[in-house]
């Protein structure tokens, strides 16, 4: 496997049972875990204890992540990278903790909501089992890292107002359209009163990393 972040031609296996991580790139030392499955992984993957999950995603150790498909056959259908800065609490679903019956009573584990992560956060590696161009890839990623912020709340509103433009089915679209997500957001973020002005400035930060053009009046292009 190349790598998607830099292009290197080969990716490096690390050592069974590595905390977190299966491969490394020892050309931009960027680092990725495997989750594969025989199917398809649906809006959800399970993963490891939500207080872990919760630490590294607010860390500087947190992997970028691959997502294999296989089939029967074991021939691979998908493979999607998730790059390390998409990933925010909203995104990690916690489960119930296991029963005082069970062997690691009280134990709380967690999902990883595909469906919650913006689809520029999930890169086509091999996608219907048709390998894309390394070139396009590496390009994708490279526009997508633009979105990356380390201030975990910033980047959680961020996708939450990407999310939102995705959902508008037009190319053009004007504010009062991301309005209408107002409901949804005051759920994802009840402590928040000014709904609108976070709108308003994730909006701005959007068309500042090149994702939505500003045309003017509250009126904005998505920039494919």
């Amino acid at each position: 496997m190349y790598c998607p972040c830099c292009g290197n031609p080969h990716i490096n296996k690390l050592e069974n049972n590595s905390p977190v991580a299966d491969m490394q790139c020892d050309n931009c030392g960027e680092i990725f875990e495997l989750k594969a499955k025989e199917g398809t992984c649906g809006k959800k993957i399970n993963d490891g204890a939500y207080a872990t999950m919760i630490s590294r995603i607010t860390s500087d150790t947190n992997p970028d992540l691959f997502i294999m498909n296989y089939s029967s056959e074991l021939y691979i259908t998908d493979l999607v990278l998730v790059p390390k800065f998409f990933f925010a609490p909203q995104i990690i679903e916690k489960r119930k903790a296991l029963a005082p019956t069970a062997r690691r009573a009280g134990w709380t584990g967690c999902n990883i909501l595909l469906s919650e992560i913006p689809s520029q956060g999930k890169i086509d590696i091999i996608k219907s089992g048709q390998m894309l161009s390394a070139d396009d890839v590496v390009d994708r990623y490279v526009k997508t890292a633009r979105l990356k912020t380390k201030d975990i709340e910033s980047r959680g509103w961020l996708f939450d107002i990407l999310n939102c433009v995705n959902d508008i089915k037009k190319d053009e679209f004007l504010l009062t359209d991301v309005y209408d997500f107002v409901g949804t957001l005051r759920k994802k973020h009840i402590s928040n009163n000014n709904i609108e002005a976070k709108i308003r400035q994730q909006l701005q930060l959007l068309r500042d990393k090149g994702f939505i053009e500003f045309l003017g009046r509250g009126h904005y292009r998505k920039i494919k």
